[in-house]
């Protein structure tokens, strides 16, 4: 089983705060970054799921790694989502974001048109081949409409220098478990409820949501859990549970912005098609947090 963490061990995917006008929140940008170096982080992901990607153009991609990686300077490392479902286009994204600062790419699965593995195989190949930088795969079949299988996850990594660890969001334990002993592919838990039981068999940290709120307690998990101490772990687990199902009741991005904001934080709105929390959804997402232990401030 592989231990090594080349990104570390606690990474957010972090939202992009926008003001009403539909433009970024720059300086929201510069204080979520720094909100997360203070809450024991190892590295921000940036421009994912998460930072409402499909929505923000090239341009304002790259100036994302720009403003956070000047933020957070050599203390943590900073990778950006460099997916996209055109091949062509995801070469050209990863070059630039190299070129922006960026530490790594967290590239996904090309989404709408699944591809055959033979495609999703290719793709992967032309985007390491055409960067220096560590990529870290994404697999999320519920939002790309396939998964990359088991057989090609192993296939990369042992055949591709800079493919160097995985972002599981499949939700498939089994699965994950027989790659992680196949290959010893770094697996990073891209879904916070199962964070633990991915620890369990043999993953090596986080691509969290919730780090945004519960940075600390996750990183405490994580000590706990290599220290070998997997009671305190299931500890923090079983208290972070109402953060977990809370922050998820509808998409991710809506109620972490709800939650800075709740936190005295610069969360901002959303971009269509997404929309900002109701009153009904904050109220309870207010519960969940307190009963996760979370201060808030507003």
């Amino acid at each position: 089983m592989s231990t090594q963490a080349p990104f570390g061990r606690l990474l957010t995917a972090m939202v992009t705060p926008f003001d009403k006008d539909g433009s970024i929140d720059w300086a929201g940008v510069e204080k979520l970054a720094q909100h997360l170096v203070d809450t024991g982080h190892d590295g921000i992901a940036v421009n994912g799921t998460t930072g409402e990607a499909p929505t923000t153009k090239s341009s304002e991609k790259l100036e994302i790694i720009k403003v956070v990686k000047k933020v957070v300077g050599s203390k943590i490392q900073v990778l950006s989502g460099a997916g996209d479902n055109e091949t062509s286009y995801t070469v050209e994204q990863a070059k630039r974001s190299q070129d922006a600062g960026a530490d790594g790419l967290l590239v996904v699965t090309p989404y709408y048109n699944k591809p055959p593995q033979a495609g999703i195989e290719a793709h992967f190949r032309a985007v390491a081949a055409a960067t220096d930088l560590p990529i870290m795969m994404y697999d999320i079949p519920g939002r790309t409409g396939v998964e990359i299988e088991s057989d090609t996850i192993v296939k990369l990594f042992e055949t591709v220098d800079n493919i160097v660890a995985l972002k599981d969001a499949k939700g498939n334990i089994a699965a994950t478990s027989w790659v992680i002993k196949r290959c010893g592919i770094p697996v990073y838990s891209g879904d916070d409820i199962l964070n633990l039981p991915f620890l369990s068999v043999g993953a090596v940290g986080f691509v969290s949501v919730c780090g945004h709120t519960v940075g600390l307690q996750l990183k405490a998990m994580l000590d706990a859990w290599f220290a070998g101490n997997s009671v305190k772990a299931l500890e923090i687990h079983q208290q972070l549970l109402p953060v977990f199902t809370g922050t998820f009741r509808t998409q991710g991005a809506i109620l972490t912005k709800a939650a800075m904001s709740l936190m005295g934080l610069p969360g901002g709105t959303t971009r269509l098609p997404l929309v900002d929390a109701t009153e009904a959804q904050i109220e309870q997402l207010r519960k969940d947090l307190i009963a996760g232990g979370v201060t808030l401030k507003n």
